[in-house]
């Protein structure tokens, strides 16, 4: 996430209160999707539950939301809904790889065919995109956890050769906290063959490892996309793209391929799944990359707006 986002992400939440389905760019229009009840804006989550929030390590955890001495996993859960549900949600982030959310909803979002069914809330922007994985839950057993099995939503780079099924990585437990630009702060090693040390920046001075987590190293494994970070050599500046569709904090808000339709869903096999509606979602960091001064790509989440709901029809690819 670049430690200029924050700064730029309140340039676009002013954007957000004041539009419709149609995003900030000059050209949205085209993508205004009016349904039966209007168009709608972004002051707002339709998540009522966060069943688990465990962020990699990252330079604005900790931060988003804040950790408090004496705060639990239960504390930080609790912290997360107040962020990425209700009015004006200011979101969480996810650290890098794999670090996620599960949340919830009051009731379940349905599978309209034809139609896209959620859109995901994130800090996008142009050239500024921290692609999450996507990964949705029909509570079969009827317990109201996301317990039972969840199908990945495949997105764009799905089939892509460079994708990494599988992709593990470790962090470990810095044993101090150094102020400043670190090379070496914390440790990783992954299973590709690879270990290291993901840096530290002079801007984000907390510590980057949650400090709620007590275990001393923490491991996500999933799905990792191509890394899409590049310095454009005529402005000699870091560029996030986005990617085509399928992804949380890939797009602005109010594009069309902010929203994901249930039937892109697949089980682990990569088989597609007929889901008639959906419970939970859960969410992760689907890079694992440094973009210098930018710092690692963290995905960002604000919330979940079941388009079904609020009446706003957005056709599916």
């Amino acid at each position: 996430m670049k430690t200029t986002r924050i700064r730029l992400s309140l340039i676009a939440t002013l954007c957000l209160s004041a539009m419709t389905f149609i995003g900030c760019s000059s050209d949205s229009s085209s993508d205004d999707k009016k349904g039966e009840g209007g168009a709608i804006s972004y002051d707002y989550s339709d998540v009522t539950k966060v069943f688990d929030f465990r962020p990699a390590p990252g330079q604005f955890v900790n931060t988003m939301p804040k950790y408090a001495a004496g705060d639990t996993q239960e504390t930080m859960n609790a912290k997360a809904l107040k962020v990425v549900s209700g009015k004006k949600p200011s979101g969480v982030s996810l650290g890098g790889f794999g670090g996620y959310i599960v949340m919830g909803f009051a009731e379940p979002i349905n599978n309209v065919a034809g139609q896209r069914d959620f859109s995901v809330l994130g800090n996008a922007f142009t050239n500024s995109s921290e692609p999450g994985i996507i990964l949705v839950s029909y509570d079969k057993n009827g317990d109201g956890l996301p317990n039972d099995e969840w199908y990945e939503i495949a997105g764009s780079e799905y089939k892509n050769a460079k994708t990494i099924r599988d992709y593990e990585i470790t962090f470990y437990k810095p044993t101090s906290e150094p102020i400043g630009n670190v090379a070496n702060y914390i440790k990783y090693k992954n299973n590709q063959g690879e270990e290291g040390y993901k840096p530290k920046n002079q801007f984000h001075e907390q510590s980057y490892y949650p400090m709620w987590i007590k275990e001393n190293t923490m491991t996500f494994k999933g799905t990792k996309v191509p890394n899409n970070a590049f310095i454009n050599n005529t402005s000699e500046l870091w560029e996030l793209p986005a990617l085509l569709y399928g992804y949380a904090d890939n797009h602005i808000n109010g594009e069309a391929d902010a929203a994901m339709d249930i039937d892109w869903a697949v089980n682990s096999n990569g088989n597609k799944v007929k889901l008639e509606k959906i419970h939970f979602i859960k969410i992760y960091t689907g890079m694992d990359q440094d973009a210098g001064r930018l710092g690692e790509t963290s995905t960002e989440v604000m919330g979940i707006i079941d388009l079904h709901k609020a009446k706003v029809n957005v056709p599916t690819r």
